[in-house]
């Protein structure tokens, strides 16, 4: 930007395309506020949402029994005063902005009525959902609605690189638009940049989940916090490309088995398949590892009529029968930057919502169909406060990024990566052995020390996504270290003692 150029302002600064950014845009604008919504995504798919599949829960008339299916799932670590916030506005949100706004047709039965089904670890049917793409249903028409909408600017392709601070106080981004990065002032910024799975080798989640608005946040000095909780969904498909076997198979009826044919979920927890994630997922694990396979037995389900989409993905990969092999996959990141039930942060004017958001519902483990449910709820709230908080974009010195020196090559920052998913595969996975997470500390630290050597003369955006990543994966080493409970998603286990060595050994 030069001297001349007027810098770009806005009310409200939305980065973030999933329903917890495409909440906040909705809600502030009906605020009366002008929204500009940044995305990296250049498609639908491209967004965490549209890759939920199972749905969206509702109270269904109960809320104190979904607050207590939640605190239960969590390994009663959840907030209660969260929950409560959450649960309280749950109903309203989904019938004004998912029903009434944008006419999602939830399933219904035969006789015209809701048809709600049932996940892990709730105690009745609740969930809505569409099929078993859910996500799919409810992102592209809200995508479609803010586009559409006369208040709301959507800028596609369009990533945040760095957020611009002065004095404990947020002002806006500076975006990838230009090659030494172009300032965008806020009245209030809202992160909605989603979770973390482009840590881990394997996740349900998409490339491009980098832990962006987790980073930028952090190194600008905002309070993270439960970052060690990664969840791992327990049925994904076992073979070289994951995709997602959703909860409301089991909710229905789909059995595990072990590759002696076993039902062996009985023995490890009183609701069998039905039981928390994190134990559903360390109990796949560990009888893979006794027999070397997994599979969810679909025979008790009219498969292919009851959950289309799956079956049709089932066909497409060459998997013919009732037994789908499975494996655990990075799924959900508990923990993110730390917020009220406003989804204010610990810094003057920014805010955090959806998945890069910790607001205390999900505790150590997220019970199932509440993600979804928690963008909504945050982002509607976050947008209305973000909105009529009065904040007047102010200019301040942005960061100074360079761009002099030549590309790196082709492969640099996916080696990089590579690097990184490894360690976490490897130490911050599943299971975590003390020695193991320090390990991973001081391999990750070296990475990213390489990785800020590079950036300082760059501002490519593969670079920066690597640079957030392995700030992500250093903050949640550092939680794991920090944590020697084995709570919920974190699962600290000691490496048993080798056996004395005697003289006639």
């Amino acid at each position: 930007m030069t001297a001349t150029d007027t810098p770009e302002t806005t009310d409200v600064l939305v980065v973030g395309s999933g329903i917890a950014g495409c909440s906040a845009a909705l809600a502030a604008a009906r605020a009366g506020a002008e929204v500009l919504l940044l995305t990296k995504a250049e498609r639908p798919d491209d967004a965490s949402t549209d890759w939920a599949q199972g749905g969206i829960s509702t109270t269904r008339g109960d809320p104190a029994a979904l607050k207590e299916d939640i605190i239960a799932a969590s390994d009663d670590t959840a907030d209660p005063d969260a929950v409560d916030v959450l649960i309280e506005t749950a109903d309203e949100a989904v019938e004004d902005v998912l029903i009434d706004t944008l006419g999602i047709e939830f399933d219904e039965t035969a006789a015209g009525e809701l048809d709600y089904t049932r996940e892990a670890a709730h105690s009745e049917r609740r969930i809505l959902h569409v099929d078993a793409a859910t996500g799919t249903h409810i992102l592209r028409p809200f995508l479609n609605h803010v586009d559409d909408h006369e208040r709301i600017e959507v800028r596609q392709d369009t990533a945040a690189l760095e957020l611009i601070t002065h004095e404990g106080r947020v002002h806006g981004v500076v975006s990838d638009e230009d090659a030494t990065g172009t300032p965008i002032y806020a009245g209030t910024t809202i992160l909605a940049t989603g979770g973390i799975g482009a840590l881990y080798s394997r996740s349900t989640n998409p490339d491009d989940a980098t832990g962006d608005g987790i980073a930028m946040a952090a190194l600008a000095g905002a309070d993270v916090a439960d970052l060690e909780f990664v969840q791992f969904h327990p049925t994904a498909y076992a073979g070289e490309t994951p995709f997602l076997l959703s909860e409301a198979l089991r909710g229905e009826g789909a059995l595990l088995r072990n590759a002696h044919g076993e039902r062996f979920m009985p023995d490890y927890h009183p609701d069998a398949e039905l039981g928390p994630r994190d134990v559903v997922a360390r109990a796949v694990e560990a009888e893979r590892e006794a027999t070397g396979e997994v599979v969810l037995d679909v025979s008790p389900l009219e498969f292919s009529d009851e959950f289309p989409g799956i079956a049709k993905t089932c066909r497409d990969r060459g998997i013919d029968g009732d037994e789908i092999p499975v494996a655990p996959c990075e799924h959900f990141l508990c923990g993110g930057v730390a917020v009220d039930d406003r989804g204010r942060t610990s810094l003057d004017r920014l805010y955090a919502v959806g998945e890069c958001a910790r607001t205390g519902v999900h505790g150590a483990n997220r019970l199932a169909s509440t993600s979804l449910l928690e963008g909504l709820v945050w982002g509607l709230r976050a947008g209305e406060d973000a909105a009529t908080a009065g904040a007047e974009p102010e200019i301040v010195e942005a960061p100074d990024l360079r761009n002099r020196d030549p590309d790196l090559p082709e492969r640099f920052a996916a080696e990089k990566f590579t690097r990184l998913q490894r360690t976490m595969d490897e130490f911050l996975g599943l299971e975590r052995d003390p020695d193991e997470i320090a390990r991973a500390g001081a391999v990750l630290r070296r990475l990213k020390g390489e990785v800020d050597a590079y950036i300082r003369t760059r501002t490519a955006r593969d670079l920066y996504e690597l640079r957030n990543a392995s700030v992500v994966a250093l903050l949640i080493a550092r939680a794991a270290g920090e944590n020697p409970e084995s709570v919920g998603c974190h699962s600290v286990v000691e490496d048993e003692p080798a056996p004395e060595q005697t003289a006639n050994d």
